[in-house]
């Protein structure tokens, strides 16, 4: 069992990191532009060790992973490709340590891995090394796919071992850390999202970051790979620190100018806020399917609830359309699960169609919210059935046998094959349609969530909503009230079909923060709909919470019990 708590004291510490964060990040820019000279001489090998690259890890730290795998027992499977002939762990760096499910995923990466830890950071500083930072979640897609190009590539793990510290964090475990080298990328790109990686000099300033990097020149649209950023960055760090660091230094000065923050003499915004707010969303608002135009689309609930309040205070329908039209297409959408309730990450494209399959526990609840505050004032039955499906989702799958709340699944999924594939639990072909159901009843399937045979996402199909089911009804001409028996019993079997499928990995750690929200959009539906399950439902995670969370006046940020 872990407890982590996140105290002031640390949260000022790193806050102050980031006054020397983000222009260090210009200097590794103008440097890879300018600079001549980027051959790279990789490090003579030591003696041959655990991992590429370096020598044999310490008798002490040998014996305590050896005693933490055997612990795992026969069972055990471990991720990675690098297994030897009799299926054990060809490496083993020290996240094998750790409770994090996502750095337990990266326990056999012949990448020499640290969590977070002042050691780590002694030992760039003594070695005179920059530090690779790479922040992300267990659940995160992408983070699956950096770690299957680059950080499970022996000659990438060689280059990271000889030269530098190559430190890992899971972002749900460490929001604080996150938030700030988040910060930092976002200055320096234009845009954030993980995996993160960053590099560091040993005193934790950036100089250069970015989110998800291809292993090699060209690949995915990309010039430049991630092999040949860190070889070009080793090489800069070693020739010209003095400029990394004089450049941190003169951002400092920047930020500080910067840092002046005019106080509102209410707690109040004004209204002249209030209509500027309104203002960027209209302009920026989606007419079609909601939400800001383009793509991704985030499913964020905090605009919708914006849009309703103002619409509240204002009487403005524009705002009281916006929010509706959007919670409505979005309810319509891929990216809600329509067999098993819940809402997946977000979306790839303006439609809501196409999503990452990964569902986080946040982003449920506050859509809850925006589900509950859409009803109160609409009154739609579509906006009910979600709230009500939503929360049957996260107590069936997402809540612990004592009450609090799991933090997220996975994206991925294995295929019959025993492939991870994204999607590939809640996707599907239009011939698995037709074996678990009746003629009739995959006949409405295809017509009211619009499967083809050649499918929406790589040959297979995501089920979402394109006409109302009155209209389906008539088309097939069947009676409505026919029409949704039909479909009850057919959701009905193909929900017993897909739980017999591999599940996506849970996350299971129990994060504080996450919980009080899902506790909340529980107790709201309570009041709402007048049902009593959800009441206990609250009050069962608030217990949880209370009893294992918050002792001697002090509350935890999250709680894992791994063992």
């Amino acid at each position: 069992m872990k407890k982590v708590l996140i105290n002031k004291k640390t949260f000022l510490v790193y806050f102050a990191i980031t006054l020397t964060v983000f222009t260090g990040a210009l200097v590794a820019i103008t440097f890879l532009k300018t600079s001549s000279n980027n051959e790279f001489s990789p490090l003579p090998e030591g003696a041959k060790g655990s991992l590429p690259g370096i020598g044999t890890f310490s008798p002490e730290l040998s014996k305590k992973l050896q005693q933490e795998l055997h612990k795992k027992g026969p069972s055990y499977q471990p991720r990675t490709h690098h297994l030897t002939p009799d299926g054990k762990p060809k490496y083993t760096n020290r996240l094998l340590l750790e409770t994090s499910p996502y750095l337990l995923q990266h326990a056999h990466n012949p990448v020499n891995w640290f969590p977070w830890s002042e050691e780590a950071f002694k030992l760039a500083q003594k070695l005179h090394r920059p530090v690779l930072l790479s922040i992300g979640y267990s659940t995160c897609h992408w983070c699956h796919v950096m770690e299957e190009e680059s950080f499970e590539d022996e000659e990438i793990a060689q280059v990271i071992n000889q030269n530098y510290i190559p430190i890992k964090v899971d972002r749900e475990e460490r929001p604080d850390i996150d938030s700030i080298y988040m910060s930092a990328v976002q200055a320096m790109t234009g845009h954030g999202g993980w995996p993160m990686t960053l590099w560091l000099t040993p005193d934790k300033k950036p100089f250069y970051g970015g989110t998800y990097f291809p292993p090699r020149d060209g690949m995915r649209g990309m010039p430049v790979g991630f092999l040949t950023l860190l070889k070009q960055l080793a090489h800069i760090y070693k020739t010209q620190p003095q400029k990394v660091n004089l450049t941190g230094k003169q951002l400092v000065q920047v930020i500080q100018e910067n840092l002046h923050f005019k106080k509102q003499k209410t707690s109040q915004p004004t209204q002249q806020i209030l209509d500027s707010a309104f203002s960027y969303y209209q302009k920026h608002f989606d007419p079609i399917w909601g939400g800001l135009k383009g793509a991704p689309k985030f499913p964020s609930s905090l605009p919708i609830r914006f849009l309703f309040r103002y619409f509240k205070k204002t009487h403005n329908k524009k705002a009281l359309h916006m929010a509706t039209l959007t919670l409505k297409q979005m309810a319509n959408g891929g990216i809600y699960d329509h067999i098993g309730g819940g809402f997946h990450r977000y979306a790839t494209d303006e439609k809501w169609l196409v999503p990452h399959f990964e569902k986080m526990l946040y982003d449920n609840a506050l859509l809850i919210k925006a589900y509950i505050e859409g009803y109160i004032i609409s009154k739609e039955e579509q906006f009910k059935q979600v709230i009500q499906q939503t929360l049957h989702y996260i107590q069936r799958d997402m809540t612990s046998p004592e009450g609090a709340f799991y933090a997220a699944t996975d994206a991925d999924s294995l295929t019959p094959e025993g492939k991870p594939q994204e999607g590939w639990f809640f996707t599907w072909s239009s011939k698995d349609i037709n074996r678990a159901l009746s003629k009739q009843e995959a006949r409405l399937i295809h017509a009211y969530f619009s499967i083809t045979p050649q499918g929406h996402f790589e040959g297979r199909n995501i089920f979402h909503i394109e006409k109302p089911l009155k209209t389906i009804a008539q088309q097939l001409k069947i009676p409505l009230t026919e029409a949704k028996k039909l479909l009850k019993q057919a959701t009905n079997k193909l929900e017993e079909v897909r739980r017999k499928r591999p599940h996506p990995f849970r996350d299971e750690k129990i994060i504080t923060a996450w919980n009080a929200l899902m506790i909340s959009a529980y107790a709201q539906a309570a009041f709402t709909l007048n049902e009593e399950s959800h009441l206990k439902q609250a009050l069962k995670a608030a217990q949880f919470l209370k009893q294992h969370l918050y002792q001697n006046k002090q509350l935890f940020h999250m709680f894992n019990d791994v063992y």
